[in-house]
């Protein structure tokens, strides 16, 4: 599923993302979002978030 649209991700959602320091690399985090810090409906990025170990990085993949 796409990671650009907040509407798809919600808390506790199971997600890949991307963290600032691997955005070069493209290597992916896995986690449970806690927390959705962009506010606006669309990113073209993705949209970033908190993860529940406390990592913070855009969504890439949402796992469904």
């Amino acid at each position: 599923m796409n990671g650009t649209i907040r509407a798809n991700i919600a808390k506790g959602a199971h997600v890949k993302i991307v963290l600032k320091k691997d955005q070069r690399t493209g290597i992916l985090t896995e986690g449970i979002v806690k927390d959705l810090l962009t506010s606006a409906p669309v990113h073209h990025r993705g949209i970033k978030v908190r993860l529940e170990d406390g990592q913070i990085g855009r969504v890439k993949e949402i796992i469904s």
